[in-house]
């Protein structure tokens, strides 16, 4: 039965993620306008997400670091390109306490200025590098429009930023923590994405260039899930980041930044959920594995006991639903709250020597013998539900996956389905602005390794330089 707190995302697919956050309890509206409180449930999917991400960039010699939140503006505007772009969303703290400051402080929008401050002031030679530091934070942006994890006048991120003897150690930098953003959305999210390079008008300020992470929603709606910035000497020199190299000369490091945030979560909901609620890929899920007991029999808890700890100790996250609800509002629960594996069994079952288990992802019930329910058959069906669900999300990505050889072309596309169009591109920003017109599609990025696909700007019709992924974004 379709949860009748969720509307239909067929019929109003934003008002059905609003449901679905609501519903899940995943995060709600707060008195501060533009900001959010991630509740318990959504706090948990968060926490795994750093816990696995930290340890990859641990995996690859990065250390967790914290910096100040506020940012002098002087500080601030010492780099042109970076102070013009954030502008339009600083936010500004001109008082402290009751008097007036005598220089004003952005509440951080990212975090260059503050590592290249503490940067010019602890290396000196080419022994010193590279640094290879991150940071767990919240930054503010003031967003004229918000919603729920997508866009929020506060969030959280994790925001790297390292310094390296070389511009070919740097530009290696930045290529591999794209991949490990690749990967992470491939192999844990079970989000199929496309990286490639961002134009000069979408890169990111002050960076020599940006790659990045694009994910394409269950409604053909494109998510920035992720970005690498090279920027070269480019911040050392306003900064006046130097170091000794081994030819015993002053030389400006080679920077690099790379980030991605609680908008993950919004990317989760939006690929793999549905009218029934969140549906969370097992290797991100906080709790993989609900055991619901029906009626209070003695021998239906030993077993619903004795599956539980034997799960937990071996990797399995798993929980007792103990709770004084009736059976069909633990099961709806557990459906909307997405846990993967949810696994009943009541006297009637051990009577006839079988437990029942459901998957989230299909909701298929599946009654197997009791001897059957062993550990390696729950990690068997929760990695089975991961590759499904990566597979059933390529399936619709494809789907919604189209090439435009010209402007009519793209905007026909837009009109009946949004989705990723392939096309090729000038290189001119104006042809870009043009194509922008049409519902504000983008430049997602630049397929470099792509051949192209006519040869002809889908603008202008000139010779095109680029294959281009287009799309409207979130």
């Amino acid at each position: 039965m379709k949860n009748e707190a969720i509307t239909s995302r067929e019929v109003d697919f934003a008002k059905w993620y609003t449901d679905v956050v609501r519903a899940a309890k995943l995060c709600d509206y707060s008195s501060v306008k533009g900001c959010m409180v991630i509740e318990p449930n959504g706090y948990a999917i968060w926490e795994k997400m750093q816990r696995i991400l930290d340890d990859k960039f641990k995996e690859l010699g990065h250390s967790n670091v914290q910096m100040p939140v506020f940012i002098p503006e002087s500080l601030l505007k010492k780099e042109g390109e970076l102070v013009e772009g954030f502008a339009p969303e600083v936010a500004w703290i001109t008082m402290g306490g009751s008097k007036e400051l005598e220089e004003r402080l952005a509440f951080r929008p990212t975090s260059e200025t503050l590592f290249c401050d503490y940067y010019k002031d602890h290396i000196s030679s080419y022994r010193d590098l590279p640094k290879l530091y991150n940071q767990w934070c919240n930054v503010v942006r003031w967003e004229k429009e918000t919603r729920p994890f997508l866009r929020s006048r506060e969030f959280f991120w994790q925001e790297g930023h390292t310094i390296h003897e070389t511009e070919k150690e740097a530009i290696e930098e930045t290529n591999r923590m794209m991949e490990v953003y690749k990967w992470f959305h491939h192999e844990v999210l079970a989000i199929p994405s496309v990286t490639g390079l961002k134009t000069e008008k979408e890169k990111f300020a002050g960076a020599e260039f940006t790659l990045t992470n694009e994910a394409l929603m269950y409604n053909g709606v494109a998510l920035q899930a992720g970005t690498s910035h090279y920027f070269g000497q480019k911040f050392a020199k306003a900064y006046d980041v130097k170091f000794l190299n081994k030819e015993n000369k002053q030389e400006y490091v080679y920077q690099t930044s790379w980030g991605t945030t609680t908008r993950m979560i919004g990317g989760l909901i939006m690929v793999h959920s549905d009218d029934y609620g969140l549906v969370l890929p097992p290797r991100i899920a906080p709790k993989q594995v609900v055991i619901i007991p029906i009626g209070n029999d003695e021998k239906v808890n030993e077993l619903t006991n004795k599956i539980n700890s034997e799960l937990n100790q071996n990797n399995v996250v798993s929980y007792i639903d103990n709770t004084e609800k009736s059976p069909g509002f633990k099961f709806a629960e557990a459906e909307v709250n997405g846990i993967p594996v949810r696994i009943e069994i009541g006297a009637r079952d051990l009577a006839n020597n079988t437990v029942t288990v459901a998957r989230r992802d299909t909701r298929e019930k599946m009654t197997i013998e009791k001897e059957e329910l062993t550990v390696d058959y729950i990690k068997n069906l929760l990695e089975t539900i991961q590759k499904d669900m990566y597979e059933r999300a390529l399936e619709r990505r494809d789907k919604l996956t189209f090439t435009a050889t010209n402007l009519e072309e793209m905007e026909n596309i837009l009109n009946t389905q949004p989705g990723f169009i392939h096309a090729d591109w000038c290189g001119n920003e104006e042809c870009e602005l043009k194509i922008k017109e049409i519902k504000g599609c983008k430049s997602r990025c630049v397929l470099e390794n792509e051949p192209l696909v006519t040869g002809k700007c889908v603008c202008c019709s000139k010779e095109a330089k680029y294959h281009v992924l287009w799309g409207i974004q979130y």
